[in-house]
């Protein structure tokens, strides 16, 4: 039968069984326990229950569904203000300003006795904020009109309790995972608010390999928190290849471990082709390899084509990835950003290097 109890227990014993079971959330019992032998209900991780019947062990949850959601509502709740309209000033020769914090895999655990680097979630933290502002200083030449935020991209190094990715491949992580999202969201939160301060705002997030369900739920909390402003656009939709057109350029956004890069001049050729012919400089800015790569597809005609781009990530390099050799050079640690003027396309190329 549906839903029918397996063991060969009594009526009164599962009952009994039950209200330990409830007693784990509200902790009622456990805390008149606790208070009367003089014991702090707060450092009880587990504890038998042991009766005439059977015996108990209860391991209360560190942090249930319930409370996680909890927190993040009152997190958005608490912080998400209602943004005043802000007044950009009109310019007459106007760039697109594209910040990419790629890769940052907030949560992920190195430990420099092991691999040579530390890296733990507050250096990941701190690195999107100081790329940030690093690219935003090296910008100041340039007359910024629209700022593209990219986002997602391996910005949580896990995508469950398990501590391991999408697919199950085990990781080493610093805290808990509820941490390594709220720290996602606040730190989001934190670069947007600088970057409107410039320029109305377009984050876009791409899907990625670590953390493809929960990169999506930050995209989606991101856009909740910026609801109240016009200033702020949150594209946070689960596509896996993304187009953005600024002037003339055709920017193509993805992680880069879908599709084979010697595919996607013509995937955007095929799956965009109004904004294909309407553009003259094409680009595809890629992720998830961690270092420097750059190539070009040219067409028949010399003057039209698509650069592809992996960008450079600023995150450390874990015990596997330093056992196997792929550590990078010096300067492989970045934040990376480039200048588009509306009439020729990408002009220059911006690096905050750690």
């Amino acid at each position: 039968m549906k839903n029918q109890k397996r063991y060969r227990l009594s009526s009164d014993e599962w009952q009994l069984i039950d209200q330990y079971r409830i007693d784990k959330n509200s902790k009622a019992l456990l805390e008149e326990e606790c208070n009367a032998a003089g014991i702090d209900v707060g450092s009880v991780h587990h504890y038998w229950y042991k009766s005439k019947k059977f015996s108990i062990f209860a391991k209360p949850n560190e942090f249930s569904k319930d409370e996680f959601l909890k927190s993040i509502e009152d997190l958005v709740s608490n912080y998400s203000p209602s943004y005043p309209s802000i007044d950009y000033p009109k310019v007459k020769e106007g760039h697109l300003l594209v910040i990419n914090p790629a890769d940052v895999h907030i949560g992920k655990y190195a430990d420099a006795l092991e691999t040579g680097d530390t890296y733990n979630m507050d250096i990941a933290r701190k690195r999107i904020l100081d790329g940030v502002r690093g690219i935003i200083s090296k910008s100041e030449g340039f007359t910024i009109e629209k700022v593209l935020f990219c986002i997602g991209n391996d910005i949580l190094h896990t995508d469950n309790i398990q501590k391991t990715t999408t697919r199950g491949t085990p990781q080493d992580t610093d805290g808990k995972w509820y941490r390594h999202f709220t720290t996602a969201l606040e730190v989001y939160v934190e670069c947007v608010e600088m970057l409107m301060n410039i320029a109305p705002v377009d984050c876009v997030h791409s899907m990625s390999n670590h953390d493809y369900m929960s990169g999506f739920h930050l995209a989606h909390a991101l856009k909740a928190w910026f609801r109240n402003t016009d200033s702020v656009s949150v594209d946070d939709s689960p596509i896996h290849r993304k187009y953005y057109v600024y002037g003339s350029s055709l920017i193509g956004l993805t992680h880069g471990d879908g599709a084979k890069s010697n595919n996607l001049a013509l995937h955007m050729a095929q799956e965009e082709p109004q904004l294909w012919a309407k553009t003259k400089h094409r680009y595809w800015y890629l992720h998830h390899i961690h270092h420097k790569q750059r190539f070009k597809y040219l067409t028949s005609f010399d003057d039209i084509g698509v650069t592809l781009e992996f960008l450079r990530s600023p995150s450390g390099t874990d015990a596997w990835h330093y056992q196997k050799g792929y550590s990078g050079s010096p300067i492989s640690k970045a934040v990376e950003g480039f200048i588009h003027s509306k009439e020729n396309g990408q002009i220059a190329h911006l690096t905050h290097i750690f």
